[in-house]
């Protein structure tokens, strides 16, 4: 009996094994079918390579940019989103634990938090910049502006709907509100802490390229708006796709940090 488990759990894993490198396989296909495709219709003059430009020209660029300061640029602008994703993330969770933990408080900012979360925040750049001055505290204030309310709202989300009989359970015992919050409510939803990061990534990219938008003198924002300014469309196309590769980078990273968070959960479960 044991040897038939083992067999069927050997042909699920192989299963699993042949299905993710089948999708790897059609994912890197894709990819480099547009590539292909995008670069044929530039040479044959089907699209204008001058708007669109075209992969060899986006190859090239990227080469020129690698000898003039493209990894200043990165840098400038990977390092604001980390830091407006790391302050969104840690700010939001502590004020969703303490609208959580006083319903007065919550019935009060609810509206506030809707309409917030409505409110375009690049509309707010201008008086952002006049606030905290131009230059790198503005783009981070203003990727600290998308990520924060939308964490507020996950994880106020999460923990409000945490399972209502386990937090009766403790009360039957005396637990404290201190207790049940760290040891049911807060437990009980790393899953949402998980995806609030999983989507803030993006919204603290997001931000900061508003803000390099409107006030940069580095940063891949800068030069998308620069190459816009100067009809550099190799440019502009180049600045996007590196912004892309940027954000998969780090989306991976936020990836492989709940994988080690899990693990720890599982280890000390």
């Amino acid at each position: 009996m044991d040897n038939n488990i083992s067999e069927d759990r050997k042909k699920y894993l192989a299963k699993r094994k042949k299905q993710k490198i089948a999708i790897i396989i059609t994912q890197i296909t894709i990819l480099v079918g547009f590539i292909v495709i995008w670069e044929l219709l530039a040479r044959f003059n089907i699209i204008d390579g001058f708007l669109t430009s075209q992969p060899s020209r986006v190859l090239n660029t990227i080469m020129d940019l690698s000898s003039n300061n493209l990894l200043m640029h990165l840098f400038v602008t990977c390092f604001e989103t980390v830091i407006g994703f790391l302050l969104g993330t840690i700010a939001g969770t502590i004020i969703a634990c303490i609208l959580w933990w006083s319903p007065f408080c919550c019935k009060v900012a609810e509206p506030y938090l809707v309409i917030l979360n409505s409110l375009p925040k690049v509309a707010l750049g201008p008086i952002i910049i006049v606030w905290v001055g131009a230059g790198m505290p503005a783009i981070i204030t203003m990727a600290l502006a998308i990520s924060l309310i939308v964490t507020i709202l996950e994880m106020l989300n999460g923990f409000l709907r945490t399972d209502k009989n386990k937090i009766k359970m403790a009360e039957t015992f005396n637990a404290t509100k201190l207790q049940i919050f760290t040891k049911i409510v807060f437990p009980s939803n790393i899953s949402t802490l998980i995806n609030a990061l999983k989507v803030n990534i993006g919204l603290s990219l997001v931000g900061v390229i508003s803000g390099e938008f409107l006030v940069s003198k580095a940063g891949l924002g800068y030069l998308i708006v620069y190459g816009g300014q100067v009809f550099k469309f190799d440019l502009v196309m180049t600045s996007v796709i590196i912004l892309a590769l940027m954000a998969w980078a780090m989306y991976k990273c936020v990836v492989l940090l709940e994988k080690g968070i899990l693990k720890f959960i599982m280890h000390n479960s």
